[in-house]
């Protein structure tokens, strides 16, 4: 009897250790991103990874590695999807080329303003999150950068002005904009743009406040045109098998984490949009209104690169432009 007692003891005594190591264990997850940990984008995602510790108990704790410390941006997604990241922040405009529909909000003037780029996410991720189911991953969340303007070296009245310019190209989007305007596209990712400005690689581009802002632009180029062409967006993803294998708890905390990131980033990014331009201004920096002739020939930029995009996306781009326009 007094044998069976301890052996019961001892068992229980395992089980409950075994039940500890459990209810403790820790899943750890890398999330790669692009921009500067000061930027509102890598603090939004510093926030929803503090959420998410919080909300599983420290069930899941997510690294951020902003400033493309462990992946650059156009290798984060593909570490995603290959699993040598759990999760990742991407632009999607840059994987235009893969997938037309990616670059729908890289397409100039089609959704120019806050409430047009949340109806056309809307529109999207239904789209988005198909393809990337098929290539074993989901979309958690997505956040706009604010409108895009012209950053120059010299005043700009008209495209005709930006002809040889050397003009900065991170999207494929960006770059047909240099060559339909006859300046010189660059490529160069927003980690090394100051050093490629100061060099004079960089004579121009096109970037939110934010960017400019980030990148101590106004050291080097003193202009800049509201054109408010297109609000690119930011998505986290995450590889579907680990998402998968964590608890169904951890899973819900994640999404419920995703969805307020996506809210309180929006908000970010509106205050982000008035703080840059009016820090831009205070720098010595000439926040400008595009003239009527500079306006039009972006419209006309902007009606040739929708119609290439059709071309290219097909009957799926035009039910998502038609999705849109409802």
């Amino acid at each position: 009897m007094m044998l069976n007692r301890r052996t019961l003891a001892c068992a229980v005594a395992l089980a409950l250790v075994g039940f500890t190591a459990n209810a403790g264990a820790q899943t750890k997850w890398d999330l790669p991103a692009a921009y500067p940990a000061t930027n509102f984008h890598s603090e939004n995602l510093a926030q929803f990874a503090a959420d998410v510790d919080k909300a599983s108990g420290g069930k899941l704790k997510i690294t951020v590695h902003p400033n493309a410390s462990l992946f650059k941006a156009p290798e984060i997604k593909r570490a995603v999807q290959g699993g040598q990241a759990q999760a990742g922040e991407i632009l999607l405009v840059n994987f235009q080329n893969e997938w037309p529909i990616y670059g729908a909000d890289g397409l100039p003037f089609l959704a120019d303003s806050y409430d047009e780029a949340v109806k056309l996410w809307k529109a999207q991720r239904p789209m988005l999150e198909k393809k990337l189911a098929e290539q074993g991953m989901m979309v958690l969340y997505a956040v706009p950068w604010p409108p895009q303007g012209i950053y120059s070296k010299k005043p700009i009245n008209s495209a005709a002005d930006l002809k040889g310019v050397k003009w900065r190209a991170y999207s494929p989007a960006t770059a047909r904009i240099a060559e339909l305007v006859g300046a010189q596209p660059v490529t160069v990712q927003a980690a090394e743009l100051s050093q490629a400005m100061a060099t004079g690689v960089v004579e121009a581009y096109m970037s939110s406040g934010s960017t400019g802002y980030d990148t101590k632009t106004y050291e080097h180029l003193k202009y800049w045109y509201d054109t408010q062409a297109w609000l690119p967006k930011n998505a986290v993803i995450v590889n579907k098998k680990a998402f998968d294998a964590l608890d169904k708890p951890t899973q819900d905390a994640l999404l419920k984490a995703a969805a307020e990131a996506e809210a309180r980033g929006l908000a970010m990014s509106k205050k982000t949009n008035t703080e840059t331009l009016e820090k831009l201004k205070a720098a010595g920096m000439q926040i400008l209104p595009p003239s009527p002739q500079l306006k039009a020939d972006l419209a006309k930029v902007g009606e040739t690169m929708l119609k290439e995009w059709l071309d290219k996306a097909g009957p799926e781009g035009k039910a998502l432009i038609d999705a849109y326009r409802k």
